[in-house]
């Protein structure tokens, strides 16, 4: 997959017979290709992930217990707290497929609010750039959706207090570090990980095969970079 993407970015900064296709396609063309394509990948990164399993099913994106926890995990499953270790996977990944359906509708306004220069750019940017799109102008707002959604999730099942309980007795030995202290803040951050990386996922296949893709406009205007 690597190879393929670095002969596309090759194809698009050097082929002079593709930028002249790229030429020919008329700006009303472009951006309709770019918002059909990124809607396409965006809602299905959501479905993706915001159902059960989405995230706990998925090695690729499950979220794991802190870095600093996974040191400990070993000496605390030994003081028989093995069964909050497991808790703790599964309800945060819970969480996080929980915050994800809420990412559609400011997916969608970014979306609609990309401009000529956003979606040329974004054409020749890369096989990721429409997802680096949106993490630009939506991991703000995505976050603060989120987050209260995570913290209700957690909340739900005292989660918080099961995490301070094993956190704490990490953190006696030195091996829980301050910056994991926060578990609500890190699920929400692993989430939007987990979600712009599916929906780069989801943005190669387009490029890559955009013969494939149900939409007319994108085969035409991506088709024109191939």
């Amino acid at each position: 997959m690597k190879a393929a993407a670095f002969a596309l970015i090759a194809m698009l900064a050097w082929s002079p017979p593709a930028a002249a296709q790229l030429d020919r396609i008329s700006n009303r063309d472009a951006v309709a290709a770019l918002r059909t394509a990124l809607e396409k990948g965006s809602r299905a990164a959501v479905e993706s992930l915001g159902r059960t399993d989405g995230f706990f099913g998925n090695e690729q994106v499950r979220i794991p217990l802190p870095e600093s926890l996974q040191r400990a995990e070993g000496l605390l499953r030994r003081l028989g707290m093995g069964r909050y270790a497991d808790e703790l996977v599964l309800t945060m990944n819970r969480a996080a497929e929980a915050a994800v359906p809420e990412a559609k509708t400011l997916l969608v306004g970014a979306v609609k609010k990309m401009s000529v220069e956003d979606a040329k750019g974004i054409l020749t940017g890369g096989d990721t750039a429409g997802t680096a799109y949106f993490r630009r102008t939506t991991e703000v707002q995505l976050r603060a959706r989120f987050l209260p959604i995570v913290s209700k999730a957690t909340a739900r099942v005292k989660l918080a207090e099961k995490y301070s309980e094993y956190a704490d007795k990490g953190a006696r030995f030195g091996l829980v570090s301050k910056e994991d202290a926060n578990l609500d803040a890190y699920v929400t951050q692993k989430a939007l990980d987990g979600l712009f990386l599916v929906m780069a996922e989801e943005e190669k296949k387009i490029r890559q095969d955009p013969v494939g893709s149900a939409s007319s406009i994108i085969r035409k205007v991506f088709g024109a970079l191939r």
